[in-house]
């Protein structure tokens, strides 16, 4: 490659300059294992590999039965060249993968009628190379159906995926998934689509959605000469013709003596179609060498070393090597979008205001609890809510400073606390107490031994905030409820639960 840069004297495009000869680069980071150092390891690039390594366990765990999946989250390192973006492009990285093992003749899911409604931004390969070229909004029913989309199973994680990103709080209208250019696949892929996010710096990927055929296992199962199949009960017996390799142990062991394995060995991998022409083979010249029909080596065999014979054979199963399809996501990567889309700003009467939208499930405070006054009867009562709310599994605030009410609901808007409870004169009547949601800034009136049960609800995100309005009556806010005027802000309504 050096030898050709140099004879059509190629320069680099932005400099002008001669270009370098090329030299060897691993992405993988070399270390030396052991007290001498004397054994070479490389840092893993991705989590995946661990999980195929203990695919017979996993199956074993699971019954035998397909299809099932195993997820694992871990650092991973990737000798980058130029690590740049912040924490989008770094040499280590926190990484979570799923690994969902199919019978790659059956990629259909169970669960696949539960998102197949689901419509989002689709940027297809055909759409990247037309004259649109920008996503469609589409149903993944209608792209499974259409053959956009290889098939069920990778479209439910597809959905579910696009499901996940809206609750943890990006926002759908700048999410896209883009499927891979034919260039881009890597060779064994069948398809693969990443989520693309569009932030200020421009589309980033922080999902990758893949169906990695069987080609993890089997690349596997060749290096450590280990099974990495899985039995398929037929729904009714199979009659199947097939070749039936049968070795002669004492011929061959006469023969090749310490080589005896290598050679039954490559003979029990043999193909039908290599399998017959080895048998004409040794019909016709009563002798074959195996290493122009198998891997096994330069062993020539004779006729009376192996039987050869097609045989019809009632099958109740088969063993395969299953599929994988894999949704590997970059969490430092979804952190950064998750930070960036959920900003944004309120314009107050007298000044701008910051907020973070998090959705209730991402935000690390739930709610905060207000006295309106710094006095003891207030105080009171904001502890006992509050430790009522850390009791049912919310982590709390309680802000006993006497700051202004409106100061102390902007203070937390700032860090993403999505809910505030203010305790106020009438609590002191009626054991009733104000509940204020963050993006909207309306207020509900509500006893305070519902609050627990309600919050916990709304963080589940099994009911909305709108929903939570129409059953208890509004409080009057001096804030101006959902008037205000707000740049960037998040949609509110978010779920993570299938239609």
């Amino acid at each position: 490659l050096g030898a050709e840069l140099k004879k059509y004297e190629c320069k680099a495009p932005d400099t002008g300059n001669d270009i370098s000869d090329p030299f060897p680069f691993n992405l993988m980071f070399a270390t030396m294992i052991g007290p001498k150092g004397d054994l070479q390891g490389y840092l893993r690039p991705e989590t995946a590999q661990g999980i195929f390594v203990n695919f017979p366990q996993l199956l074993y765990y699971n019954g035998n039965k397909l299809p099932f999946a195993a997820a694992q989250m871990g650092q991973s390192f990737r000798n980058e060249i130029s690590p740049q973006q912040g924490i989008l492009r770094v040499r280590e990285f926190t990484q979570a993968e799923i690994e969902h093992f199919v019978d790659p003749e059956d990629k259909s899911h169970p669960k696949y009628e539960k998102v197949a409604d689901v419509e989002m931004l689709l940027f297809s390969r055909d759409v990247q190379v037309s004259d649109v070229k920008k996503p469609v909004l589409t149903k993944l029913r209608d792209a499974v159906d259409a053959g956009v989309i290889a098939n069920q199973t990778l479209a439910y994680f597809l959905g579910r995926t696009y499901q996940f990103m809206v609750a943890v709080g990006i926002k759908a209208e700048r999410m896209r998934f883009r499927q891979h250019l034919q260039h881009e696949m890597a060779h064994y892929a069948e398809d693969c689509w990443d989520c693309e996010v569009e932030t200020s710096y421009g589309w980033i990927e922080c999902v990758g959605v893949a169906d990695r055929s069987a080609y993890d296992l089997q690349a596997h199962a060749k290096a450590s000469k280990k099974e990495m199949t899985a039995y398929i009960k037929f729904d009714k017996p199979k009659f199947v013709t097939e070749l039936v390799v049968e070795p002669s142990k004492k011929e061959i062991g006469k023969v090749f003596k310490r080589e005896a394995k290598t050679v039954m060995a490559a003979l029990m991998s043999l193909t039908e179609a290599n399998g017959l022409k080895l048998k004409a083979e040794l019909e016709t010249k009563g002798e074959a060498n195996l290493k122009a029909f198998c891997d096994g080596g330069d062993f020539t065999i004779t006729k009376g070393m192996v039987s050869l014979e097609m045989v019809e054979k009632k099958l109740n199963g088969r063993y395969i090597t299953p599929g994988v399809i894999e949704p590997s996501f970059g969490i430092g990567r979804i952190l950064y979008c998750m930070l960036e889309h959920t900003y944004y700003v309120r314009e107050g009467d007298d000044e701008a205001k910051t907020v973070f939208g998090f959705t209730p499930l991402v935000a690390p405070t739930k709610c905060t609890v207000f006295p309106l006054l710094q006095k003891e009867e207030f105080n009171a009562v904001a502890r006992d809510i509050s430790e009522n709310m850390i009791d049912a599994g919310l982590s709390t605030i309680i802000d006993t400073t006497g700051t202004s009410i409106g100061k102390r609901y902007a203070r937390t808007d700032e860090i993403g606390v999505p809910f505030a409870v203010t305790v106020d004169h009438d609590t002191l009547e009626n054991d009733t107490v104000t509940l204020r949601e963050r993006d909207t800034c309306s207020q509900i009136r509500i006893n305070k031994s519902d609050l627990p049960g309600v919050l916990r609800e709304l963080v589940d995100m099994k009911t909305s905030w709108e929903k939570v309005q129409a059953k208890y009556p509004s409080q009057p806010t001096a804030e101006g409820g959902s008037s205000k005027k707000e740049k960037g802000s998040a949609p509110v309504s978010y779920s993570l639960r299938c239609p």
